[in-house]
């Protein structure tokens, strides 16, 4: 039997031309690629990070949808207007995103922060076809917290680290040991993509502000959008807990345990995460 290609060795970011939206004097950088007359499925990526967080998603969905990546505030090619941002800021550059690139509905997907983005997006605007929400919480004062052990590990750094090493070790408590070993290469790429598009140090205290004042617990049942929730079982970032919690907030949701699923699932369990949503996002 042949072996398929490894495609967390292969996939690269694809030069794109790049168009700019623009929300309250913020400018906002996405690519657009695919079918222009199919449906949409816009992506919104986790705190800090840059939209190359979706290439395993935007490469198995571009030949189907029309997909949309683009930056946060703070983060990549999008400006960087002075913090502390808030949730609705956020969920008015993705409304300006859209806008720009004439879609009226689409499918959002969105991760850890995006997926905070994402609920705020659904209950401000109407937009938003379904929702995915990955690895993500409602917030609120029955969600669980970021372990401390993972905060210590994010913020607390050893001052002897240099810049390589320094997003290594932030970025271990998102993957697993075994995951991080076997691609070894992968990692390293991920670090220099890391390097060259994330937020900085100061945009990324801007976006954590509004992770931390964001709660949509009371308004769960306003979302009605048909909503898919995947979430993994030893997320050390945000706790499974909080999947099981907004799942079952939601009047129109779909729940996926991915057991010994990562914080960042959607790289390390790529292959099945893109099953859930091309399925969920077929039958909508």
């Amino acid at each position: 039997m042949s072996q398929k290609p490894d495609h967390l060795k292969d996939i690269q970011p694809e030069t794109v031309s790049m168009q700019y939206a623009t929300h309250d004097g913020v400018s906002l950088a996405y690519e657009r690629e695919g079918p222009q007359d199919a449906e949409t499925v816009v992506f919104v990526e986790g705190i800090g990070y840059g939209r190359w967080m979706w290439l395993w998603q935007q490469e198995a969905l571009v030949d189907e949808y029309q997909t949309i990546v683009w930056d946060n505030r703070g983060t990549g090619d999008s400006d960087e207007p002075d913090g502390p941002y808030t949730m609705s800021q956020m969920a008015g550059d993705l409304e300006a995103v859209l806008d720009d690139a004439g879609v009226e509905q689409a499918h959002v997907v969105g991760a850890s922060m995006g997926g905070m983005i994402a609920q705020q997006y659904a209950l401000e605007y109407d937009r938003a076809g379904s929702l995915t929400l990955m690895c993500t919480s409602p917030g609120g004062p029955e969600a669980e917290p970021v372990p401390e052990e993972t905060q210590r590990r994010m913020f607390d750094v050893p001052d002897d680290l240099d810049e390589r090493e320094l997003r290594r070790y932030k970025m271990q408590p998102a993957l697993s040991n075994q995951f991080m070993d076997a691609h070894e290469d992968l990692i390293e790429r991920i670090i220099d993509w890391r390097i060259d598009s994330d937020a900085s140090d100061r945009a990324l205290e801007w976006q954590g502000a509004a992770v931390q004042a964001f709660d949509a617990s009371d308004r769960l049942h306003e979302l009605t959008e048909p909503c898919l929730v995947i979430h993994g079982t030893v997320d050390k970032v945000v706790p499974y807990e909080n999947g099981e919690l907004l799942a079952r907030g939601l009047p129109n949701a779909d729940f996926i345990t991915v057991h010994g699923g990562p914080h960042l699932l959607f790289i390390e369990e790529y292959e099945r995460v893109n099953t859930q949503i091309r399925e969920f996002i077929d039958d909508v």
